[in-house]
């Protein structure tokens, strides 16, 4: 959730590699557009567990639907970006640094899986993604020397593949008693009072086996050579396409296929069939062995197309950061605010649920709702441009860096 580049971008822009091309960095050397991306995905998870519901309607609750989901997919994409940074960027270490870089990366994902246990234990009603997120850097860190082709075939062939994966475990996890019994023997699922390894790879919000490909195709991003002339414009346009063959194939599947909006309706006890191509009212995890859930795009619906669509999304916003960052100095100091969110997005995402607990605000009525969030945000981008005013990193990455110390043994 942090990121260092490489001392050659820490006078104040980055080349890309192999181009003459240039990112605007800041002052210590961190990518401004990919902070701006990392600071709008935690003020959309932001709105998404304190803002108002997406049933207000109108423009308030249009936006607060398009925060729901899509902002966790952006910080997924971002962790797989941030992952070639943490491991060498433009370049792969290799020899000693690259196994320097590994045991580093490995080391973050252990305090980051311990960190997520610990807001998980405070019983929040927010679905926490630091455990996922730290055994996604492990499950994903063997690939970081790959090309980005080979990156973005890996990606593609697992959205086409995990989602239908996952449904099938998760009919056998309901059908059968062998899920009780891996919970039973699982040291993780004592120590942390949960379902452990079978939540994290299959029954949890975040089940690893379908949010990988985020952090795939955010590694394949990085490897691109993104200073290339007309190269984000493309990117863009990649996006826009994959979100709507993402979300466009689900609305045209969900209308077309015989008996699946009943059946997705039957599945879930709503009426929202006619919206699951797109929005988040339909829910997250119906009842195991309903066919037709699989033509879903709704954000947490774990399919094919909500997998495709949301990385479109993420795609999108990350190439407009970078464009705007990179062309306007106006715009870069107007998303300051943001930016400086984005550069200590690990302090900021984890002190909004110990705020979330310790004010005692998960049962909010609706007439709160809007205050609470922006009070939030607006909380969170003063003490970030603060506190980035007179330190390079937030308190939390200091001490995950920190942690990362014996690394520097490793021969």
């Amino acid at each position: 959730m942090t990121h260092d580049v490489s001392p050659a971008v820490q006078s104040g822009t980055a080349p890309a590699a192999g181009t003459d091309s240039y990112f605007a960095t800041s002052s210590t050397g961190r990518l401004i557009g990919l902070d701006l991306a990392r600071g709008l995905a935690i003020l959309g998870m932001y709105a998404a567990h304190v803002g108002p519901e997406p049933s207000e309607g109108g423009a308030l609750g249009f936006v607060m639907e398009l925060a729901r989901g899509r902002s966790a997919a952006l910080f997924a994409l971002l962790a797989g970006f941030s992952l070639i940074l943490l491991t060498g960027w433009p370049q792969p270490r290799t020899g000693r640094a690259g196994r320097q870089a590994m045991g580093r990366v490995l080391i973050r994902s252990v305090v980051l899986v311990a960190v997520g246990y610990a807001l998980v234990a405070l019983d929040t009603d927010v679905d926490v993604i630091l455990a996922a997120y730290g055994l996604l850097f492990v499950l994903a860190l063997p690939l970081y020397r790959l090309r980005a082709a080979t990156l973005a075939v890996i990606a593609a062939a697992m959205t086409l593949v995990l989602p239908q994966v996952l449904y099938l475990i998760r009919i056998a996890v309901e059908d059968g008693n062998w899920a009780d019994a891996v919970i039973d023997y699982d040291p993780l699922a004592r120590v942390t009072d949960t379902d452990g390894v079978i939540e994290l790879f299959i029954t949890g919000p975040y089940p690893v086996l379908t949010w990988l490909p985020f952090i795939i195709a955010g590694m394949a991003l990085a490897k691109l050579d993104l200073g290339r002339p007309g190269m984000l414009g493309k990117l863009a346009m990649y996006g826009v396409a994959l979100a709507v063959l993402g979300y466009g194939g689900s609305w045209l599947a969900l209308r077309f296929v015989p008996g699946a909006q009943a059946d997705v309706n039957a599945a879930t006890d709503t009426s929202a069939a006619a919206s699951a191509w797109w929005s988040d009212g339909v829910g997250e995890d119906p009842t195991p062995g309903v066919p037709a859930w699989l033509l879903v795009a709704a954000p947490h619906s774990q399919t094919t197309w909500s997998i495709a669509g949301n990385t479109g999304v993420a795609l999108a916003v990350l190439a407009a950061c970078l464009v705007a960052t990179n062309r306007s100095a106006r715009l870069r100091w107007l998303a300051a605010p943001v930016t400086a969110v984005g550069s200590i997005a690990l302090t900021a995402y984890v002190g909004h649920i110990i705020a979330i607990k310790a004010l005692g605000i998960e049962d909010l009525p609706d007439s709160a709702t809007l205050p609470a969030f922006i009070c939030f945000a607006v909380g969170a981008m003063l003490l970030a441009l603060v506190w980035t005013r007179f330190f390079r990193r937030g308190p939390l990455e200091y001490l995950l860096r920190a942690s990362t110390a014996p690394a520097r043994l490793i021969k």
